[in-house]
């Protein structure tokens, strides 16, 4: 397996209450790269939940922003002000819209005083497959070609990716799931290890922790499972 000398986790805080979303972040505090709040989380309790979890890891927020690129822009330089150490795009917005998030949250950023989020261009989405998706590669290449830290990347297309973009770029997996867990809406599924052999510099992981009985317990067997540990 490939060598992993960083902690590799991003924990999905995927529930709708804040305390109940805060506690698992104590719990998990010291025991991940980041913590990721998606919709369902920022929706419930808007975006002073982002400062709540910044207070024990760094947020990795996923709106998934896809719209055109005036819209992203402003968008993204709100989210500039909240602290955020990552947001996704969707990369099939394209150049312009990928590089107006990256615009627009270095310019929130300056206003709050506080560093810009890396933006992350989402390829596709983990829940999808077929033959008739666009070329992750391809946007991939495009998002970072635009100013983004890193993509979002799933199952077989790792390595591919990988392979196209060389060893700078950051590539996020979800989908990952550990030996003997169930998959949920996952069609794109690798293990811990076969994500980072194929590339993965980081590992998008949440009912497998998040519902366990001990979460940090959890957390510190997939790394002991990947070698960090």
């Amino acid at each position: 397996m490939r060598t992993v000398t960083r902690n590799p986790l991003i924990i999905a805080l995927d529930l709708s209450d804040p305390d109940g979303a805060e506690r698992l972040a104590k719990e998990l505090a010291g025991s991940v790269a980041y913590l990721k709040i998606g919709l369902e989380l920022f929706t419930a309790t808007g975006p002073s939940v982002v400062e709540r979890i910044s207070a024990h890891a760094p947020v990795f927020l996923d709106l998934k922003l896809h719209d055109i690129p005036n819209t992203v822009g402003r968008a993204a330089r709100n989210v500039g002000r909240l602290g955020a150490a990552l947001l996704t795009v969707h990369a099939l917005g394209g150049i312009e819209m990928v590089r107006a998030a990256v615009e627009g949250a270095a310019e929130g950023a300056s206003g709050g005083g506080v560093d810009p989020p890396g933006i992350v261009g989402i390829t596709v989405l983990s829940s999808l497959a077929g033959e008739d998706l666009a070329s992750p590669a391809s946007l991939a290449f495009e998002a970072m070609s635009a100013g983004a830290t890193g993509v979002v990347v799933s199952g077989v297309d790792v390595a591919m990716v990988r392979e196209a973009l060389g060893p700078m770029a950051a590539l996020i997996v979800p989908g990952i799931r550990p030996g003997g867990q169930a998959t949920n809406d996952h069609v794109r599924v690798l293990s811990p290890r076969e994500a980072l052999e194929r590339g993965a510099d980081y590992l998008v992981v949440g009912r497998p922790i998040t519902e366990a009985s001990d979460p940090a317990a959890a957390a510190h067997a997939l790394l002991r499972e990947v070698g960090v540990e």
